[in-house]
């Protein structure tokens, strides 16, 4: 029997591409055939997990951090003339630095001098993973690199995001999970409002435009950036449907299945396409929000470590030969 292992990444521990040869490890134990298909929602790990479906080549680029401190960045591109980008890579809130991470001051410039760097490599199709960012500066920041970088040469741009927040609203969900407090999140809110009335078009009341602190709706209104859902977007790219079609079960897997999980995340997303398939989920933990979320499921299994990832993997390969 074939199995499909289609994990997101354990943030902060196991990337998507560990977890799914661990557990494929444990199938292929079990006498089982090991389908690997590392997956990402638009987020940090989305470049890593698309390198094999478009081909891409890893190159370095310079950058700066959130805060003004120059670094140097990985994108990806393809002789096809496609390009990835992570937000979170030069603008991300885990970024290394040793300063200040002041919610007010950070901003997106580094990843828009990642996407005008695309460009000037020849990049046709610029796709930015939004996921992860330190900033709510409405897409500036960005704006103000890529202009400054030469521009986008003729290219277009693609956004992925997990999330439907509105432009306006950015500061208000996400501002507080980068450090920001009530009053901060009003400042943030106020720019925001100001940014969206100095753009070519009102980002404010669309959807997913709220994506990276305002970034995609900056990118949306300037450029014509098309909005993606991320998930969908590298279920797609890695052809997962096909696989799917030929598989006896899928394992999906992410650091913490809870109630947040069926709100535009990659396991909702497989869960829709999964039809009559059994899915199991392999996770680092179980929240208590998860209710009856959990019934969607084959079963769940809490493994948090890659030995208990690979136990896992021939508990399901046992249960389908």
């Amino acid at each position: 029997m074939t199995v499909l292992i289609a994990p997101d990444s354990f943030k902060g521990t196991y990337t998507a591409r560990q977890v799914a040869e661990a557990v494929g490890r444990g199938v292929e134990e079990s006498g089982g055939r090991a389908l690997r298909l590392p997956v990402a929602d638009g987020g940090e790990g989305t470049l890593d997990v698309l390198v094999e479906p478009l081909a891409l080549d890893r190159v370095t680029a310079e950058a700066r951090n959130p805060w003004g401190v120059p670094c140097t960045a990985t994108i990806g591109l393809s002789g096809e003339g496609i390009a990835v980008v992570e937000v979170a890579a030069a603008s991300g809130v885990t970024t290394p630095h040793a300063g200040s991470r002041d919610p007010v001051t950070a901003d997106t410039y580094g990843t828009g001098m990642l996407i005008a760097a695309a460009a000037r490599r020849g990049a046709r199709r610029i796709v930015v993973a939004a996921g992860g960012s330190a900033t709510t500066d409405g897409g500036a920041g960005a704006i103000a690199a890529i202009e400054e970088g030469g521009g986008l040469r003729g290219a277009s741009i693609t956004v992925l995001t997990d999330v439907t927040t509105r432009y306006i609203d950015a500061a208000r969900v996400f501002a507080p999970q980068k450090g920001a407090d009530p009053a901060t999140v009003e400042l943030l809110t106020r720019r925001l409002a100001d940014t969206a009335r100095r753009l070519p078009r009102d980002p404010s009341g669309v959807d997913a435009t709220g994506a990276a602190g305002g970034f995609s709706g900056g990118m949306w209104a300037q450029y014509g950036a098309e909005l993606r859902s991320g998930a969908e977007y590298v279920l797609d790219a890695g052809g997962f449907d096909m696989l799917a079609a030929g598989a006896g079960a899928i394992v999906v897997g992410e650091g913490r299945l809870d109630g947040q999980t069926r709100a535009g995340k990659i396991i909702s997303a497989i869960l829709a396409r999964a039809a009559d398939t059994p899915v199991y989920a392999v996770v680092g933990s179980v929240g208590e929000d998860l209710g009856d979320y959990r019934s969607r499921f084959a079963e769940v299994i809490v493994a948090s470590d890659i030995t208990a990832m690979q136990a896992a993997g021939r508990h399901i390969g046992a249960a389908h030969i």
